[in-house]
């Protein structure tokens, strides 16, 4: 599912607008993205939780010269999934029968 998948199931479960279902998606995108970058933790219970984890630098290779070059450290969102979606999920690839 896409983001504008998302604004189409919002606009026809809630009876909204386009614009509006629109909205209501950016606004909790924005507002997800605008925890991490200050460092929170986004938790939505029973479906999954997004924090930041940090790397140190350290010296890498580049792989077409081999050349040794030092990276630099940054911050990566994590995703982990919450209890309820991975038990969501293995029921329904029980029943698919995969």
């Amino acid at each position: 599912m896409n983001k504008l998948e998302l604004v189409s199931a919002l606009r026809e479960k809630a009876d909204l607008s386009r614009p509006e279902a629109s909205k209501v998606v950016d606004l909790f995108v924005d507002n997800m993205a605008d925890a991490l970058v200050r460092g929170d933790r986004v938790e939505i219970r029973g479906l999954c939780s997004f924090s930041i984890k940090e790397y140190e630098g350290y010296v890498g290779i580049n792989p077409k010269t081999g050349e040794k070059m030092p990276i630099k450290p940054k911050k990566l969102p994590f995703f982990k999934a919450g209890k309820e979606l991975k038990a969501r999920v293995n029921q329904q690839e029980r029943k698919s029968g995969k």
